[in-house]
């Protein structure tokens, strides 16, 4: 475990990795290169170029704007109840001992953004109080550029650093991830991407998630889950949950923040959840809850929490929903074995079996400074600084130049 340096040389840096990430769109509008590719976006990109709508969202949303019984008024501050039990069901399954027992409560919020952010708020007011956790934060390295500054702005200032990806096998190192967990002070909250890790793509398996559930329990750990992309990295719905699934059945006490931004394709809609599991003081924490969200956004917007409701709440919509998030998982694992055999025909002492593993959207080639700029200045690919790309962004129309382009950037470093 160590206490990590916020360098702004470092490439993991994330006031750099948020400023680069801005310029990069920036310089990819003001390109006129024909071959141009933006592979440093966020969102799903389908294969004509562009985010679009899933047909079954366009249509639901399409029937709420022609809803004459919706009147315009405030939602709830904590968000409408049936959007919040049908998330909080998504997470945990229905039939969750946590759901069943009534020690789980969840909260509509601003995108993910705001579900870290209100628990972040509630770690810092909780751990004045003599709660069952305290600091410091521990996040991944490398991890999403917003994370540390989120909980920063929380005033949460103890936040360290776990090791997670291995630079040298192009995945995760778990025997490092294990090492620094257990050497953690006891009751720290970790920070963990239930499925797509944000930017790395790189996944634990389900034996890998026993035995950190195992490290967490012995040190009296909190894990704090980032579900961001449920269901697009395996396709499977379950399979995305199993991490928070698995350590509520262990009775670890947890938060999760949940995005439907990818899995809706509801960018600007900002539906996010944070889902609260507690042995004690449920209500307590309610409360607190709601006297936060106050402060910090009100209430929830309506339109896209409607949206996600309507869809949970009718088996033939979730059914085509289920469908449309397993076509865009397929089509991403598609891309990646399509990009790995490409590069393999390239030549070179290169091995690239670890771009087909799942990891939803995101990817990391373990590029090197010289070989992202490269790639930016001469062959007019934007990927992020660390060397890491959405995959979605790549198409038929494009793949071959993206692969060859990544093999000169290597090649030039031989």
């Amino acid at each position: 475990m160590h206490r990590r340096k916020m360098s702004a040389r470092s490439v993991f840096d994330g006031a750099v990795f948020m400023s680069s990430e801005m310029k990069l769109l920036e310089d990819f509008k003001r390109d006129s290169h024909p071959d141009k590719v933006n592979l440093a976006g966020r969102e799903y990109v389908g294969e004509h170029g562009h985010t679009t709508w899933l047909p079954l969202v366009r249509k639901i949303k399409q029937q709420i704007a022609t809803d004459l019984t919706l009147t315009p008024e405030y939602p709830p501050i904590l968000g409408i109840p049936e959007f919040t039990r049908r998330a909080t069901e998504l997470a945990l399954g229905k039939d969750s001992p946590a759901i069943v027992e009534s020690r789980v409560f969840g909260v509509q919020t601003v995108g993910c953004t705001g579900a870290v952010r209100l628990g972040a708020e509630l770690l810092r007011s909780c751990c004045c109080s003599n709660s069952s956790w305290s600091g410091p934060i521990l996040l991944s390295s490398p991890c999403d550029d917003s994370l540390l500054g989120t909980f920063k702005a929380a005033g949460i200032e103890d936040v360290q650093h776990y090791r997670y990806w291995d630079a040298e096998s192009n995945g995760v190192c778990v025997e490092n991830m294990v090492h620094d967990l257990e050497n953690a002070p006891e009751r720290s909250v970790v920070v963990l991407f239930a499925s797509g890790h944000s930017p790395t793509g790189a996944e634990l398996s389900q034996e890998d998630w026993k035995r950190l559930a195992e490290v967490m329990v012995t040190r009296q750990l909190f894990p704090f889950f980032l579900m961001s992309a449920q269901g697009l990295c395996s396709g499977s719905l379950k399979q995305d949950a199993w991490p928070v699934r698995h350590c509520v059945s262990l009775g670890l006490e947890l938060l999760c923040a949940q995005s439907f931004s990818h899995n809706f394709g509801l960018y600007g809609e900002r539906v996010g959840h944070l889902l609260c599991v507690l042995k004690q003081n449920l209500l307590a924490v309610q409360s607190q809850a709601e006297k936060l969200v106050q402060t910090l956004w009100s209430c929830p917007p309506m339109e896209g929490a409607r949206v996600v409701t309507t869809v949970l709440n009718n088996p033939a919509h979730l059914v085509e929903w289920q469908e449309s998030v397993k076509a865009i998982a397929e089509r991403c694992m598609l891309i990646r074995e399509r990009l790995r055999e490409r590069l393999r025909l390239l030549g070179g002492p290169w091995h690239w079996d670890h771009i087909i593993k799942p990891g939803g959207l995101y990817c990391c080639f373990g590029l090197n400074t010289q070989q992202v700029e490269f790639l930016v200045q001469k062959k007019h690919i934007y990927v992020l600084p660390n060397g890491c790309l959405n995959v979605s962004a790549i198409n038929s129309r494009n793949l071959d130049y993206v692969a060859e382009s990544i093999h000169q950037a290597l090649s030039s470093q031989l």
